[in-house]
């Protein structure tokens, strides 16, 4: 059975987010693989309207720069590629720049009049070199919260606790293993309310942060209905968005997934985009953030997907694997590997091939 989902008046119109998307989108930034010199080029042209600064360097010295906008009461501190390998946030960002940029459209308007916004498109360039996860000293600046080793995670937190944010987006990608449950659709975006400590209470800064996350997925249900996945909300003592939550800094986690035959994440990237810009619009023109209890009716993400599955006559014998990418010799390569996996009935591939007869 489809699960209704409430269409609040502050939902913009799809039409509206096609448009404006393909309008202004940062088309020079292409592929998984984002890296500081792809970035380093385009600051200057949002001078005229951003202030844009270095805030500090990575472990290996490389520039981290913000960029912030808006006069608003409503603070909104938005960052991307603290995981390097993580990048469909960091594109939806500079989509989102040029729209403040160039768009005349009153929903931009309204936004800085509202909120000041400021934006780290990408905490971890060390780690966006490599194509890591971790950064140039190995560690997950989204595990590091508490101890605050990395260069990076101690930079965050500064900002953090001198803008002072209402609200915080921490954006990242998610695996293609990750279905919406009680489907068989890939969970193209998740969403987390954080939890605060392991009981997973609702507090008031969850239920805020849920508020804004019931209007994101009732616009998303409008372009991919059932696409959309809620991520574990187990608590995870040193992680940030857990972290910042406890903190009172209201952190909306997004998880830019996998869509059909998107292994670049350029569909995914697009509706990263417009629930970035959904969430925004909902933030400015909103004055209680009390609707919670929708965020429930979101599916959990459950995890049925591999990247390819070779199916046999026998199902005993049928094999999975999954992409793995690798930088090799400064090429991005997407490698199979074999996945060790009892039984495969239960699951699916993104890509299917069926084979006549038993493996020889």
């Amino acid at each position: 059975m489809k699960k209704k989902y409430q269409h609040t008046m502050n939902t913009l119109p799809i039409d509206f987010l096609e448009n404006i998307y393909s309008a202004e989108k940062e088309n020079t930034l292409q592929g998984k693989w984002i890296t500081y010199k792809d970035i380093e080029n385009l600051f200057s042209k949002y001078d005229s309207k951003f202030e844009v600064s270095k805030i500090g360097t990575s472990e290996e010295n490389r520039p981290i720069h913000q960029l912030k906008i808006g006069t608003g009461s409503k603070k909104i501190l938005l960052w991307s590629q603290m995981h390097g390998n993580e990048s469909t946030g960091t594109r939806a960002l500079f989509d989102l720049f040029n729209c403040i940029l160039n768009s005349s459209e009153r929903t931009f308007h309204k936004i800085l009049e509202e909120c000041t916004l400021l934006f780290i498109p990408m905490l971890n360039p060390d780690g966006a070199l490599a194509y890591t996860r971790v950064n140039a000293n190995n560690v997950d600046l989204n595990r590091d919260a508490v101890n605050r080793e990395a260069k990076e995670s101690k930079l965050l937190r500064s900002i953090l606790e001198d803008f002072n944010p209402q609200f915080c987006f921490n954006l990242h990608d998610q695996r293609t293993i990750f279905s919406v449950e009680g489907t068989k659709n890939p969970a193209t975006i998740s969403f987390l309310a954080p939890s605060e400590e392991i009981t997973r209470g609702l507090t008031k800064g969850r239920i805020a942060t849920m508020d804004v996350i019931v209007s994101m997925n009732a616009m998303l249900q409008n372009v991919i209905p059932n696409f959309v996945g809620r991520y574990t909300d187990e608590f995870y003592p040193t992680a940030t968005g857990d972290n910042f939550q406890k903190l009172g800094y209201n952190t909306i986690l997004i998880e830019s997934g996998h869509y059909p035959d998107d292994y670049d994440r350029e569909e995914s990237r697009k509706y990263t985009f417009f629930s970035i810009l959904q969430g925004l619009h909902h933030i400015a023109n909103s004055t209680s953030f009390i609707n919670y209890e929708e965020y429930f009716n979101i599916p959990n993400n459950d995890k049925i997907f591999y990247d390819i599955i070779h199916r046999y006559a026998d199902p005993k014998q049928d094999v999975a694997y999954q992409y793995d990418d690798k930088i090799i010799e400064g090429k991005f390569v997407s490698k199979l590997n074999k996945v060790d996996e009892n039984s495969l009935i239960s699951k699916i591939g993104h890509c299917e091939i069926v084979f006549e007869g038993k493996k020889v």
